[in-house]
C-alpha cells in the first residue's frame, strides 16, 4: 500500500513535487516528473553528449535496495524542452535502521537538455516537519558528465555515498549535543539572512536595502519539536524558515509581505549545503 502522497510547489512555482511516506512508483514519479522518463537527449544536445537515462539508473538502484521518497522537476519555457528538463529524486536505502528521527537520502539530479552534469549528493530528511536537508563538506559530491559509458559510475557512486553515511551521523549528533547562548542563535541567524538574502544592493540613498525578516524571526520555531537551543535544534528553526519562507516581513519600501519559498532547485540545493556548512563552521568554533 502507498500512502497518498504531498504533490506540492515547495521549489517554485513551475516546479513540480511529489514527495511520499512510502516508496513513490512509476507512474506517481511520472505524474510529477515525466523528464525522469525521457527517452533520449533533447534536440539541441551534439552527438558528444551521452544520454544518461535516469529511469534506468532509478531501476537499476532500486534493485540495490534504494527507493525514490521525492522527485521535482523544474519547467522550461522553451517550448518541446519540458519533457528534457532537470529534474531531482531523494532515495532511501532498505539497510538502514531507521532509530533516528532523521533519515540518510541520497540525492540524484540530472537533466537531458544540457543543463546538468549527473549529480549525486549526501542528504536527510527530517520526519518531523519534512525538511529535507543536504549535507555540505561531509561527502564529497560525485559529478559525472555526459561522456562514455557511466552506467556502472554511476551505481558504484551510490553506494560510495552511502559509506560515508556514518560520518553524517556523527556530526549530526555532535550538532544535537552543543547548546547554543542566545548572542550566538542570532549570529547564526544573521549569517543565515545574508546567505537568503544577501546584498540587496544599494539605495540612491546609498543605504542597504534591508532583509524582509530579522534574524529573531529565523529562529522562531514552527512547533514544540522544535524548541531547545542546540546548535541542531537552531539549525532546523532557521532552515526551515528559510527555505519554505512564509513569515510575515517588509519590503525595502516599507510595505508589507510574505517571504516566499525558494525558487528553484538549483538554489535551494545551494542554500542548504551552505546552511549546513555554516552549521559545521558553528560547531568547530564551539568545539
Amino acid at each position: 500500500m502507498y500512502s497518498t502522497p504531498t504533490l506540492a510547489t515547495r521549489f517554485a512555482r513551475n516546479t513540480r513535487v511529489m514527495r511520499g511516506d512510502q516508496p513513490l512508483s512509476e507512474d506517481q514519479m511520472r505524474a510529477a516528473a515525466p523528464s525522469i522518463f525521457a527517452e533520449g537527449k533533447h534536440a539541441s544536445r551534439s552527438e558528444r553528449y551521452t544520454y544518461i537515462p535516469t529511469i534506468d539508473v532509478l531501476r537499476g538502484l532500486r534493485k540495490e535496495g534504494f527507493e525514490p521518497f521525492m522527485v521535482a522537476q523544474g519547467a522550461s519555457r522553451v517550448e518541446g524542452k519540458a519533457e528534457f528538463t532537470k529534474h531531482m529524486i531523494r532515495m532511501r536505502h532498505a539497510g538502514q535502521v531507521q532509530t533516528r528521527p532523521e533519515a540518510n537520502e541520497i540525492i540524484l539530479i540530472n537533466s537531458h537538455d544540457g543543463a546538468s552534469s549527473y549529480q549525486m549528493l549526501a542528504g536527510m530528511f527530517r520526519f518531523v516537519c519534512c525538511n529535507g536537508l543536504v549535507v555540505g563538506e561531509v561527502v564529497d559530491d560525485i559529478r559525472i558528465p555526459h561522456k562514455g559509458n557511466i552506467q556502472g559510475e554511476v551505481i558504484e557512486g551510490a553506494f560510495r555515498v552511502l559509506d560515508e553515511f556514518e560520518a553524517v551521523n556523527e556530526h549530526t549528533e555532535a550538532m544535537k549535543a552543543l547548546q547554543l547562548q542566545p548572542p550566538e542563535e542570532i549570529a547564526f541567524a544573521t549569517a543565515a539572512l545574508a546567505l537568503r538574502f544577501g546584498e540587496r544592493g544599494v539605495e540612491e540613498t546609498g543605504g542597504h536595502k534591508p532583509a524582509p525578516v530579522t534574524a529573531e524571526q529565523l529562529i522562531e520555531a514552527r512547533r514544540p519539536e522544535d524548541i531547545g537551543h542546540s546548535l541542531w535544534t537552531t539549525f532546523q528553526r532557521v532552515q526551515e524558515n528559510v527555505i519554505r519562507g512564509g513569515q510575515p516581513g517588509r519590503s525595502a519600501q516599507g510595505r508589507r509581505l510574505q517571504t516566499r519559498p525558494v525558487g528553484s532547485i538549483d538554489r535551494g540545493v545551494s542554500l542548504n549545503r551552505a546552511l549546513w556548512m555554516l552549521a559545521e563552521e558553528m560547531r568547530k568554533l564551539k568545539g
